[in-house]
């Protein structure tokens, strides 16, 4: 008879852990309301742990499991690559578990805004390295090649760190491709001279070469004589070696990407020039401070700074500033569709997935007529006046 109530106690618990699950993939999400023109956020986030699947958490069994406990725990799910596959979007999404690691999972939407789910299993890439700790942070590009590139953090143990400092890491590009996201290749590591966290593949070919926005850094953590956003070409992807960099994409003093500055996902093409989403990172009070913002480079030469507007495109706001690692804001994802509609994926306090929806010609619009940054307060209040100038015209 205890064994028989055990089972019904299972049995209503699992009932109702399903109910809740399908309701929260099935929940619709709205537009907030518009504030500045320019993007649109939306009420829920498109992904958080809860999304993931329950058989990747619960042991269905009661005979192993009789309180319907869960067994693997799930921390977040933050830092998607995306991508449109066969008419679905999706995101490769960073999940991290409750033991700190995280791996890749894929999720897919009808209408890129909601009713995200994962496919049936994560993804299990080719195990290469034994010294591997942590893999993270996967950027996709679907190359001119005709493959699916994925650039993603391969984090280890640094070796040379004192004795107990069990802290410190080093920090590799590893490259993966794939013709269907289902089958990957593991390519080697890229090589480089520094270390390498947000690195970047281009879409097309450059003067028939593969080309790399880099960020180099002189440890894990700070950037150090890094000095932004670089670039760099490689003749043959499938042994990647950074031979020469410069960067395109500087970082600087009293501005939002002072402490460091690093690629989001790869550049959008459009008639004006290249759309790059990119996130920079300063120091404050609660400690850094991660927001996005926009810049375009020339169509005929990638690597040549055309606009930036001043400040950011998305920082952290309202519930968006809490969670495992706050006040930050962090992109490596975002798509363009047919019709011009851009679905911007971003993650809030490395804890759950976000989308704010704009256009191509809206986000042309900002970066091309928004006043650059001039770098001290007195040029900050000129901006504001000359506009004012110009709109008593029209007062």
């Amino acid at each position: 008879m205890r064994k028989q109530n055990m089972n019904e106690c299972f049995n209503k618990r699992l009932d109702v852990l399903r109910q809740r699950h399908e309701a929260l993939l099935q929940r619709p999400n709205e537009m907030q309301e518009e504030t500045n023109g320019i993007f649109r956020r939306y009420v829920h986030p498109v992904l958080t742990r809860d999304h993931i699947p329950l058989e990747w958490r619960y042991d269905f069994n009661p005979a192993t499991n009789p309180y319907c406990m869960e067994r693997i725990g799930v921390n977040a799910t933050m830092n998607s690559g995306a991508i449109k596959w066969k008419g679905k979007y999706v995101l490769v999404v960073r999940v991290e578990g409750a033991d700190r690691k995280s791996f890749f999972a894929i999720a897919e939407s009808p209408n890129g805004i909601d009713n995200f789910r994962f496919w049936k299993r994560p993804l299990a890439l080719p195990d290469t390295d034994p010294a591997e700790t942590n893999v993270y942070d996967m950027r996709l590009t679907a190359h001119e090649d005709g493959w699916i590139y994925g650039i993603f953090c391969s984090e280890r143990h640094d070796d040379t760190a004192p004795a107990g400092d069990l802290s410190s890491a080093v920090a590799k590009a590893g490259i993966v491709r794939t013709r269907n996201m289902v089958d990957w290749e593991r390519l080697p590591d890229l090589k480089a001279a520094s270390q390498q966290r947000n690195v970047v593949l281009h879409p097309e070919f450059v003067n028939g070469k593969y080309a790399l926005y880099t960020r180099p850094q002189d440890d894990f953590i700070n950037a150090g004589n890094g000095g932004g956003i670089g670039w760099a070409l490689i003749d043959d992807i499938t042994r990647a070696e950074v031979k020469e960099e410069y960067i395109i994409n500087h970082r600087h003093y009293h501005t939002i990407k002072e402490v460091k500055n690093g690629e989001g996902p790869h550049p959008i093409r459009t008639p004006q020039g290249w759309l790059h989403l990119a996130h920079g990172v300063r120091g404050c009070a609660a400690g850094l401070r991660y927001v996005l913002y926009l810049y375009m480079t020339a169509l005929d030469e990638p690597w040549r700074v055309i606009a930036e507007p001043a400040g950011y495109l998305l920082a952290p706001l309202a519930d968006e500033r809490v969670g495992d690692v706050s006040n930050v804001l962090f992109s490596n994802g975002w798509l363009a569709d047919d019709d011009g509609k851009v679905y911007i994926y971003y993650a809030s306090s490395d804890t759950r997935m976000h989308v704010a929806t704009s256009t191509v010609d809206r986000l042309v619009d900002y970066c091309l007529h928004t006043p650059a940054d001039g770098l001290c307060s007195a040029a900050s209040v000129k901006a504001i006046n000359e506009l004012i100038d110009k709109n008593e015209a029209w007062i």
